[in-house]
């Protein structure tokens, strides 16, 4: 009995074992079918999918033809990009009647005057006037170029001599009265006149005294005209360190008639001096001045330094061939009147911060007796007939030039 119990534990682990076995080789089986119908079917889809693909490839080079086609065809025939816009002609060179055949006229300059007192009488909105003595702040600017002070015309920048104290004006007016005679008036000549529009011309100035020093500064000749009246105001000034320094200020005003500008009263004020007037007195016909007891006789035409140039603009623009021939015209100043005589030098192009201009060249020489100064204006056809270039030759060798760098009209 125990040997048959023995022989069964013995075999039963043994009959276990073969029946594992068993599972196992059939399990094995199993999984070898399904990895042999998995490899199948992924053997197939492989084949399937590899096919579409060689479909679709197939394909690809024709639509990628086509699209590159259409690329192409699309570029060649794009529209043209649009024309840049056509360059304007240039503007055709001003037609300028011709000039009367007038000699230039040499620069000359007439020896100074041999009292020492005597002033220069050719101040002028159109050029710089004589050396006058000028606060310390004008004075300290002197000094930074070796000089002893400063004064200037419109934007004119001069040196100076050493401020002395003024006499009585009784006696400075019988003076004046004493020592010059009345102006005579000039021969009366009718010009028609075409009045300038409202304009400001902004002017830079460079000064060369006798002695070498040179100075800088500005200007501005700035006017309003109306069918009856008018205005001009014109200032000058010089850069001192970083500061501007306003060194003269003139007006004129008046009305506006059949022969151009007709002041009625001109003012002065200067840097560290009292303001003068110049008045034209046109009930009485006389012309008399703040400063001093000159009177002379007022005729028709007569002007102011500030207003001057504007006239001689004004008889341009009507007609140029009235420029032929001697212009007089007689001006007032701050203490006395005298006539100045204008003639045609010439045409000339002079080079400006605008560009290079076309200009009439007007010369006022030097006049023994009246004034010692040589000015020179120059008025632009293209422009209005507005002077864009001003010059002052004294008698002393010192020279200011005032040359437009800006034209708004208003």
């Amino acid at each position: 009995m125990r040997m048959d119990m023995r022989r069964r534990v013995r075999t039963a682990p043994r009959r276990r074992t073969g029946y594992t076995r068993r599972m196992s080789t059939a399990h094995a089986l199993i999984r070898r079918r399904r990895q042999l119908v998995l490899g199948a079917l992924t053997v197939v889809l492989h084949v399937l999918v590899f096919r579409w693909f060689a479909g679709q490839m197939g394909h690809v080079p024709e639509r990628a033809f086509r699209a590159a086609r259409v690329t192409v065809a699309e570029l060649v025939e794009a529209p043209k990009p649009p024309p840049p816009p056509p360059v304007p002609p240039p503007r055709p060179a001003l037609v300028q009647p011709p000039l009367p055949e007038v000699a230039p006229v040499p620069v000359e300059l007439a020896p100074p005057p041999a009292a020492a007192g005597t002033a220069d009488a050719s101040a002028s909105a159109a050029g710089a006037p004589a050396p006058t003595p000028e606060t310390d702040a004008v004075a300290a600017a002197g000094r930074q170029t070796g000089q002893d002070g400063a004064a200037a015309g419109p934007g004119a920048v001069q040196s100076g001599q050493p401020a002395k104290q003024e006499a009585p004006a009784q006696t400075n007016a019988q003076a004046d009265a004493a020592a010059k005679p009345a102006a005579a008036a000039p021969e009366t000549r009718h010009y028609k006149v075409d009045m300038p529009p409202s304009a400001d011309i902004k002017l830079d100035v460079a000064r060369t005294d006798a002695n070498g020093t040179k100075w800088s500064g500005d200007a501005l000749l700035s006017w309003r005209v109306t069918p009856s009246s008018y205005r001009v105001q014109v200032e000058a000034g010089i850069g001192v360190l970083f500061a501007h320094v306003n060194l003269l200020t003139l007006t004129s005003e008046g009305t506006v008639g059949d022969e151009g500008f007709v002041p009625t009263l001109m003012t002065e004020k200067r840097r560290g001096r009292a303001m003068t007037a110049t008045h034209f007195n046109r009930q009485d016909g006389t012309l008399t001045f703040s400063a001093s007891a000159a009177k002379y006789p007022l005729v028709p035409g007569a002007q102011d330094k500030a207003s001057v140039p504007l006239q001689l603009t004004a008889i341009a623009r009507a007609d140029p061939k009235q420029l032929s021939g001697n212009i007089d015209i007689l001006v007032g100043e701050d203490r006395d009147a005298s006539v100045f005589t204008f003639m045609v030098a010439g045409q000339e192009q002079i080079d400006t911060r605008l560009g290079r201009i076309a200009t009439w060249h007007l010369v006022r020489p030097p006049k023994p007796g009246s004034y010692n100064s040589r000015l020179e204006l120059w008025l632009a056809p293209g422009y209005g007939w507005y002077p864009v270039q001003i010059r002052n030759v004294e008698a002393s060798g010192a020279v200011t030039t005032q040359t437009v760098n800006n034209i708004a009209i208003k």
